[in-house]
């Protein structure tokens, strides 16, 4: 559970719904593909040419899903993260994950 309540399932999903909005690519591996040999073995970020993508491990749990995205987020869409509104528990979220702020 987060600070507020909120479920890192829920956490997640309004973090999936802001990247979306802030044009990230974020994929879900499928559990058929996490199988394969050489398969992600763990949910990642990386910047491709201009666009940023963002794979998410379903053997990774929610709450390192919902870290990858944030960092992400706050790491390659602060601006777009300055302008939005967005629910107080996803700020809250996005502040504790920012590198420069540990």
């Amino acid at each position: 559970m987060s600070d507020r309540g909120m479920n890192y399932r829920d956490l997640l999903e309004g973090l999936l719904e802001l990247a979306s909005a802030a044009e990230l690519e974020v994929r879900v591996q499928s559990q058929a593909a996490a199988a394969q040999e050489n398969a992600l073995i763990q949910s990642a970020a990386c910047r491709v040419g201009s666009r940023i993508w963002v794979v998410l491990s379903p053997s990774d749990p929610p709450d390192h899903q919902a870290d990858v995205l944030g960092e992400a987020l706050v790491r390659f869409r602060s601006e777009f993260l300055e302008d939005h509104f967005m629910a107080p528990v996803l700020r809250e979220f996005l502040e504790r994950v920012d590198p420069l702020r540990r």
